[in-house]
């Protein structure tokens, strides 16, 4: 079954400099360590975190996917198989997975950076492919790499050390950490990304997330959606962008659309899906420049997926992919509010 295990407390390891006003440690009256320790860092398999009507349920272990938001008693994640245990057997996305170090496809096996050529190399086993035969959605999305290292009863920040994985590394030669943070407050859940380059070169970025929204109190396709976006990118026939944009004119019920959808000049107001009551509302912050908007016709989910970047950046020769300098972090963060309609919409 889908559930919490007890938190194992093992010490705190050194991350990012703290922002202001957030709390150093592992607060009192957390429960005593159990069995299994790691050194430097807290280890669980899933953490959960709560506050008013909202749990988070994340597999530290599996990608440190926020797999479950239960929130009025609804679970607002859509998940591809019905335990833990089958989904590791059989790795697909789900829940909230983090697409890095690039999100959705190249256009082939090799990119740019900084001027130069890098090439991928399949034989490592440990690249993701789409239908087309294209690298897909990065390295990171199912690591056991991720390790917890600070967590209070609403919030939990687990850290990957990107740098110190060779075959990672032969892929995207940039050393770098990555930190996130799931963090609810104000019935919101807030996921905090941050990207410290400790390489000697400008990084790219073009991470992202690709999350799994379920609505489950109307059928798909009369769920209300709202686009926060201004234009649309054409793809070509791989889902590649082709340099040409439309404006975005539609929003209304999912009836009749099968959407993968990358949207452009973002509106800074809220992506949304509603159903007979329930309402999932979705804000990114600004250095979330792209959305991909996902709902594929006959699914029981729809994806509203913040990037820093659109689709095969890498390679693109449009300006606006975004860089993190020698020593610098990167951070930016969406915000996840699901709420109950007063009367039906």
């Amino acid at each position: 079954m889908w559930g919490s295990q007890s938190w194992r407390r093992a010490g705190l390891q050194a991350g990012f400099p703290k922002k202001a006003g957030t709390k150093a440690g592992l607060p009192a009256g957390l429960p005593a360590p159990l069995a299994s320790r790691k050194r430097g860092a807290v280890s669980e398999e899933i953490v959960q975190i709560q506050d008013g009507g909202i749990t988070v349920s994340i597999a530290t272990s599996f990608g440190n996917n926020a797999y479950s938001i239960l929130a009025n008693a609804h679970e607002i994640l859509w998940k591809p198989s019905a335990t833990l245990e089958e989904w590791r057997a059989n790795p697909r996305l789900g829940g909230i997975p983090i697409l890095a170090p690039w999100a959705n496809r190249l256009d082939r096996h090799a990119y740019y950076a900084n001027g130069r050529e890098y090439l991928l190399n399949p034989a490592l086993g440990n690249l993701r492919y789409d239908s087309n035969g294209l690298p897909i959605h990065g390295l990171v999305a199912f690591t056991d790499a991720w390790k917890a290292i600070r967590r209070d009863a609403t919030s939990v920040t687990s850290r990957l050390e990107f740098w110190r994985f060779p075959r990672w590394m032969a892929q995207f030669p940039f050393a770098h950490a990555l930190e996130v943070t799931h963090r609810l407050r104000d019935g919101s859940l807030e996921i905090e990304t941050a990207v410290e380059n400790l390489s000697a070169e400008p990084m790219p970025l073009s991470l992202g997330y690709h999350p799994y929204f379920q609505v489950t109190d109307a059928p798909r396709d009369e769920w209300k959606v709202g686009l926060a976006a201004r234009e649309r990118v054409a793809l070509s026939e791989k889902l590649l962008p082709t340099g040409e944009r439309t404006p975005v004119s539609w929003d209304g019920p999912l009836a009749g659309r099968d959407l993968d959808d990358v949207l452009t000049g973002l509106t800074g107001e809220e992506f949304f899906v509603e159903g007979s009551r329930q309402r999932i509302a979705i804000r990114y912050g600004p250095k979330y420049l792209v959305a991909v908007v996902y709902a594929p016709a006959n699914r029981p989910f729809i994806c509203f997926e913040p990037m820093s970047a659109q689709t095969n950046a890498f390679n693109l020769t449009q300006p606006g992919l975004q860089h993190v300098a020698p020593g610098a972090v990167w951070r930016e963060s969406f915000w996840i509010t699901p709420t109950v309609l007063k009367t039906p919409p």
